[in-house]
Formats: structure tokens, sequence, C-alpha cells
């Protein structure tokens, strides 16, 4: 059983900046044995379920950690899992008293399987591959077993190179076709030639694949899969961030990074840039493009620069990040070959896809505010810098400026952040009161109230979910559908994620740790509860207005993972319902009605079931001809769905004014809002949303 002696999380913390086990139980000279001790301990101290680490459990460890390695059973063979299997049942004690020696064994063996994998593939793809022998793979990794030997083993390899070359084989065939329509002088090429151009190519896929393997993963880097592979077993969304994890966490959380303003890309051994973030350093500084190559790297306080080539991308990436106000100096292959040092002011670089934008759309001689959430972020580290809750409360005051009489909010495929951002959020709608409740497994439950009784907007408000909305988003949407603020439109239900997450950095464990950086733990602490007392684990948040989606019938959400917590309700809140004289029973009515005559959405329906049954499809045929036939007949069968593409509301979204006067000095800017306000127009979800908010307007005019 579980010490009970550190009951609230702040305790926890208090004892491990004062209890001598800092010192002394945590003091392995193995960084791996030390990354193991840490994390069993928190988990047995801190996690919200007790778990039995037994037999049981190391085996479902050692299957994970398999599969996770190689899930098509094409490196490992069954003599090495006969070896493995001695390990089945141990892990367990591995975990008690750290020891690494099954994953050193398997990590070992599958670097020297890697290995040999390339002289497989090389053999394979010198040769022309026989399109009319019949022959099957199934996808399936359920029902593909490991093979005895390694002829069986080139056999899969043939198969699964197979796979990859039939697809393209198909599709160089038909583009050859369009071309000679196009132009009958065009030279049809034969399916030898084909065939050899598109062998040559995989192999370059294959080699870039291999070196991936081989030069950019560590072995840290396995080790952290291996670590996962016993951490998941206790819930999905508890796992080990290594160091580069952790920080490209923090990035994405904050939306915010000091660097240049640049992504980068491996290219064999070549760093390239394929963005230049708008805003960023070098996007002002206007002295790097897409496409040009890093060659060096210089710090403004050192004379000599240091190569880059053949580097792993992410030691790369340290070196060109810094912190504000420093230079880094840039030796720059530019894409006509010409080559030179550039320098680089580094600052903070804004994500701008990760915050809120806003959009207003004219409807009936009426304006609606339209407020996309990308997700919940927040920055730890400075609560100064921006976060969701205060950038929403400055663009509904944007919007409500510009005279808009409705709004929404679109949280489709926003996965959460932080639960204190949320409670901001849902108090900018309510006068004030519970939005959340939160229990540790053995403790009473907290309520996490909005305690401001100032409300910033008090029009209609819908809220767009669908099933990639999940833990933040679906606070804020249970909320305001408890308290009849908004209605909400999505599909069956949200992902269903009930659960709050800490972020622990294991170095804060250990005095004097000279093993570098150990990296952070995320684990599950806490249940969240809706205010009327009801989880949304596993069960997400049902919608008031449920719309088809062309991904309804596929497998999404917390139930369809391994290890979720299990549904429970508790006691509900203290809360009073919004007093509105908006009729949510007929705006839900009137929509409802529109729906279920309106051809589009049956068809939208129709395609979510046919895209279902085309990926429970895992047998693949590898015979081109009957191949061939398969895909004409799915291509007929999806004629009919094409018009779902050709859909417009033809309503005109636009920008407010203060961006209006920010794309005038950024055109990179100004593209991608035009990129979304053409989504926005294509969208029957939003165009719905718009018809629900006029609904309510018009029943407020009637009362």
């Amino acid at each position: 059983m579980r010490k009970n002696i550190f009951t609230p999380f702040l305790a926890f913390l208090i004892s491990i900046a004062s209890c001598s086990f800092i010192s002394n139980d945590f003091d392995s000279n193995d960084k791996d044995e030390l990354i193991i001790q840490l994390i069993t301990y928190v988990l047995d101290e801190a996690h919200y379920l007790d778990v039995e680490i037994d037999d049981n459990f190391s085996e479902k460890v050692y299957n994970t950690f398999l599969e996770n390695l190689d899930p098509y059973k094409r490196y490992f063979i069954s003599s090495d899992i006969n070896e493995f299997s001695k390990y089945k049942y141990e892990i367990d004690d591995y975990f008690k008293s750290p020891n690494s020696d099954f994953f050193e064994l398997v990590y070992n063996r599958y670097s020297k399987r890697v290995s040999e994998s390339k002289l497989i593939y090389e053999e394979i793809l010198s040769s022309p591959f026989d399109f009319s022998k019949d022959e099957i793979f199934n996808l399936d990794t359920d029902k593909i077993t490991y093979v005895e030997n390694k002829i069986q083993l080139s056999e899969r390899w043939r198969k699964i190179l197979k796979i990859y070359l039939i697809e393209n084989f198909h599709d160089e065939i038909e583009d050859d076709k369009t071309k000679y329509n196009d132009d009958n002088s065009f030279k049809i090429r034969s399916h030898d030639v084909i065939q050899k151009t598109l062998r040559k190519d995989l192999l370059q896929t294959m080699d870039d694949s291999y070196r991936f393997l081989q030069e950019e993963l560590q072995r840290q880097d396995w080790f952290s899969v291996y670590i996962n592979s016993f951490v998941s077993q206790y819930d999905p969304n508890t796992s080990y961030l290594d160091p580069e994890t952790r920080e490209r966490f923090d990035v994405d959380m904050s939306g915010n990074y000091a660097g240049i303003g640049a992504r980068l890309q491996k290219k064999i051994d070549k760093v390239e840039i394929t963005e230049v973030i708008s805003g960023g350093p070098a996007w002002r500084e206007n002295n790097l493009e897409k496409g040009d190559i890093i060659l060096k790297v210089r710090q403004e306080n050192q004379e000599e620069p240091v190569s880059i080539l053949g580097m792993r991308l992410s030691e790369a990436v340290k070196l060109i990040k810094g912190e504000k106000g420093t230079k880094v100096y840039l030796t720059i292959k530019k894409v006509n070959g010409n080559i030179s040092e550039i320098s680089v002011k580094r600052d903070i670089v804004i994500l701008e896809e990760t915050y809120i934008k806003s959009s207003i759309v004219k409807k009936n001689n009426d304006n609606y505010g339209i407020i996309n959430i990308p997700k919940f972020y927040i920055d730890f580290d400075n609560q100064d810098n921006r976060d969701a809750a205060k950038d929403l409360k400055i663009e509904v005051n944007r919007l409500k400026s510009e005279g808009v009489s409705g709004l929404v909010i679109d949280l489709r495929n926003n996965g959460g952040g932080s639960l204190k951002t949320v409670v901001d959020m849902a108090g900018l709608f309510i006068k004030s009161g519970p939005v959340v409740q939160v229990k540790y497994s053995d403790k009473e439950k907290q309520i996490l109230s909005d305690k401001d009784r100032s409300i910033l907007w008090e029009g209609p408000l819908v809220i767009l979910v669908n099933e990639g909305s999940a833990s933040a988003s679906e606070i804020l949407a249970a909320a305001m559908q408890d308290y009849k603020r908004a209605i909400i439109i999505g599909g069956n239900q949200t992902w269903g994620k009930g659960t709050v997450q800490n972020i622990f950095p294991l170095n804060r464990m250990v005095r004097g740790n000279t093993n570098g950086d150990l990296g952070a733990l995320r684990y599950t602490t806490q249940k969240y509860y809706r205010i009327n007392g009801g989880s949304v684990q596993l069960e997400g948040v049902k919608s008031d207005i449920n719309v088809p989606y062309r991904y309804k019938y596929l497998d999404f959400g917390e139930r369809d993972s391994k290890n979720p917590l299990q549904w429970d309700e508790i006691d509900k809140a203290d809360y009073i319902l919004w007093e509105s004289n908006f009729n949510f029973d007929i705006a839900i009515q009137k929509s409802n009605e529109r729906m279920s005559n309106n051809e589009y959405l049956r068809l939208v329906d129709d395609n979510a079931m046919w895209i279902k049954n085309i990926r429970d499809n895992k047998l693949v045929n590898l015979n081109y001809q009957v191949y061939k036939n398969e895909l004409e007949e799915n291509s007929k069968k999806s004629e009919k769905f094409n018009v779902l593409d050709e859909y417009s509301s033809n309503y005109k979204f636009k920008s407010l004014q203060y961006e209006i006067d920010l794309i005038n000095n950024d055109s990179v800017l100004g593209i991608k809002r035009r990129r979304w306000h053409k989504s926005l127009n294509k969208d029957i979800y939003i165009d719905e949303a718009l018809n629900v908010l006029s609904d309510l307007k018009s029943s407020l005019s009637m009362e």
C-alpha cells in the first residue's frame, strides 16, 4: 500500500527540498539507474493510482517496449525474442532495484539488427519486383508474428518495400497518362523504367531513414522509449520527458522561444532552412530564406565557427538558439551556391499558429465574431508573457468594439493546456462561480472558481468542439454547457481526458547532481469533474447539437488508448444557471431541423462510414492488377464525396482593423489570414454556428 505521508502535492515538494533521501538514496553514478530510481519513487508517492508493480505489470512493459521498437517485426527474429523473454517477468524487479540489463540487451540487439537491415533492403531494391505475383500483406501489427530466420526476415522486408513501391507505381503510371493526354508528344515510360526509377528513389528514402536511426537517434532516445513503456502502464497521459522533449513541451505550451526564428530540417548530412518565421529575428533582418543551408555556427564570443555538417539536428539547434539579445553567426550556403557568414540577433520568437486569432463575418446585417483557440497556452516561467486567457479577453474586447452581435469560440482540435487559464477564460462569460472540480484519489475535492463578478461578454455564445478537443477544452465546454451559458456544437463527444498532470523536473530531487539534465516526469495527480459532478473521462462532452464529421466512426479519444483511468462521478458543485432571455431549446430545435434536411451533412456521414471501412481494411494486395482494380473501385465509390470539397457558405470573413494594419506590413501574415478565411468559408460547421447565433438573437427579439 502507498505510504500516506505526502498528501497534498505541496507537502511532496517540501519534502523534496528538506529530507535526507535527496542526497543519500538517489546517488547512483549510473544515469539510467538514477532516472529509474527517481521516476519509480515519484510515481509511487504521487501518482493518482496506486499501481501494483508485479509480474503482470512487467509483462505489459515488456510487450509495449518491443512493440514500440519494432511494430512490423522487421528487425527482431524469434531467437531474439526467446533470448529477451527471460526478462519478461523480471522488469518489475529491475525498476524496484534499478537495473538496465534488459534495456541494454534489447538496445544492443536492436542496433545490430538495424545495421543488418541496410544490407537487406539494398539487396531487395537492386532487383525488380514481380507485380504479377498474388500475395497479400496484413498491416494489422497485432496479427504479425516474428519470423524464424533471416531468410524469412528478408521476405518480410520485401513485402513491406513492395507496399511502398506499388502505391507510387500506380501514381506514376496514371501521371504519365495524364501528361500524354495533355501533350501527345510526351513519351510514356515503360513499367520497367518506372519501377527502376521508383526503386532508386525508395533506396534513397531508406538510406535517409537508416541514417536517422543510426545517427540522429542516440542511446538516450531509445532509453526514453523504454522508460515510457514503463510509465505508460499507469495511464496514457503519464510520460517521461527527456531534456529535449521537455524543451519542446515548454515551447509548445508557451508558444515562444529565444532564437533566430527559423524552422530547420536535416537533409542527409546538412541542415536546411525550411521556413523563416514571420515576425522573427531572421525575418526582420531579411538575410535568410527558405532553402539556405547552414554550414557552420559561431557564437559572438568565439573566433572559430563550429561545423554542423553531419551533426545531429537537435545538437545543431542548441548551437543556434540562445539568450535574447545575443548574436549568432551562421555560415550560409545560398541556393545559388554562394557562401557567406551572416549574423542574427536572437530574440523571442512568437509562434503565431499557437495563439488566438479572430475574424468578423456579416450575416443578416449583423456582425459576428469567430475566435479560434488552438490551445490553452501559458508561459509557466514568466507570468507576464502571453497566455490564452489574457489574449481571449483582448480579442473579445476588440470584437465588441467592432459591434459584433454574437461569438463563436472554436475549440476543435484544441488539445488543452493550463487549468488556471481555462478557469480565467470561463470567468469572462459568467458572473462568478465554480468552473471545475478537481480531486486527488484520497482527498476531498477542490473547487476552482471564477471570483470576478464582472462579465466581459453577455451576448449569444456558441462553442465548436470535435473529437480532438481535449482536457482544458473539455472543461470550458462542459462549464459553459452546465451553466446553460453556451450551445455546444460538435460530434458524438470530445476526446474524454478527465485527468490533471503535473510536470516534475527530476533534477530537483538530487543534490550535487553530476549526471546533467535528467529530464522531467509528466504524471497524473488528479481527476477533474464537471460542476454537475460528472467526469469527462472517457465519455467526453456530449454536444447540444450533434453534427456529423468525416472521422466520426474512427477510433478517437482517451477511450481508445491503453490503460485509461475509468469514469466516475462526485457530488455536484453549488452553482446558479445563467439567467438569459435566449431560447436555447428553440435554437437547438431549428438546428436539428436544418441538419436533418441537409443533404451535404448526410453525405458527410456516409463519407465518415466509408472512411472507416477503408481504414479497417488492413489487407494490402501486392498483385498490381488486383491492387489497381481495388483502387479504381474505391475511387468510383468515392466520387460522390467530391462535392464535399466544393462547399462554400459565401460569407466574407475579414480581419479586425488592428490586424489589417499589421498585414499591411507583413505579407506572410496576410497570406496566412487569407488561407484561414478561405477555410472558414468552406466550413459548414462555422456556417451552422452562425445560424445558431442568428436564431439565438432572433429568440431574444421575440421575447
